[in-house]
């Protein structure tokens, strides 16, 4: 059963998977970076190029690659791939999902050093386009999640023990 890391951009699910990674003794899976390995391309670039419903259509077909795979891994989810309705039983049958969850204003502080490789927040004010796709997701973050884990300015370390002892009660 792999551990599902999802949540908003800047929440943390790339450095807290890659040492919960460590800590189990497992492989990590970041589906943006995967898809970006094997199409060559930034994600940046293919929103550009292909636009963002042919992304969308890559991080399905991404799940449903791990889903075949049948390899246990800790899962670091894009933060949009939740809110396409397809994905939702491929999330669910990979395994456990932690929503790591971050209030508005610690996203806006950890975004605001740069949006160029999220194309979802760049040429908008980072504020109100963070509140309004945050609100947007919000519940569908929650509906998947078979636990939270809050955090704010914790380090990874911290938010790691944090995700490793809500995964546990979830076996």
């Amino acid at each position: 059963m792999s551990l599902i890391l999802e949540g908003f951009m800047g929440c943390g699910k790339s450095a807290v998977g890659r040492e919960l990674a460590l800590r189990l003794g497992t492989g990590f899976i970041d589906t943006d970076t995967e898809i970006e390995r094997k199409q060559g391309q930034s994600i940046r670039h293919i929103f550009d190029t292909a636009g963002e419903e042919a992304f969308r259509q890559m991080e399905t077909a991404e799940l449903y690659g791990l889903m075949l795979d049948d390899t246990d891994a800790v899962i670091s989810l894009g933060g949009g791939t939740p809110m396409r309705a397809a994905n939702l039983p491929v999330i669910k049958r990979l395994g456990r999902t932690i929503y790591l969850k971050a209030p508005a204003d610690v996203l806006n502080e950890r975004l605001k050093s740069g949006t160029d490789g999220r194309p979802m927040l760049s040429g908008y004010d980072l504020e109100q386009r963070v509140t309004e796709l945050l609100r947007s997701r919000e519940g569908r973050y929650l509906d998947i999640a078979d636990a939270v884990v809050e955090i704010r300015d914790e380090d990874v370390g911290s938010v790691c023990e944090k995700v490793m002892k809500a995964y546990e009660g979830l076996k």
